[in-house]
């Protein structure tokens, strides 16, 4: 439970640092014989801050509770 806990904390830091990431995705607007029109878009997936703060608690008392067992 040690590692999963530290691996929590780890992302949840990585979380609050990076707001989310940005996907690129390309759309056919027009496929006519030889003639193709593609529309390249970007999709924003984000998360917000305090999910990262609620992963690295949940990371900290796993860490926690595992020590209080040794």
């Amino acid at each position: 439970m040690k590692t999963l806990g530290i691996i929590l904390i780890i992302g949840g830091i990585v979380m609050i640092i990076f707001k989310g990431f940005s996907v690129a995705s390309e759309k056919k607007i027009v496929d006519a014989g030889p003639l193709q029109i593609n529309k390249k878009e970007n999709h924003w997936i984000g998360w917000p801050t305090y999910a990262g703060a609620i992963v690295s608690i949940l990371g900290v008392v796993l860490v926690l509770s595992d020590k209080k067992k040794v």
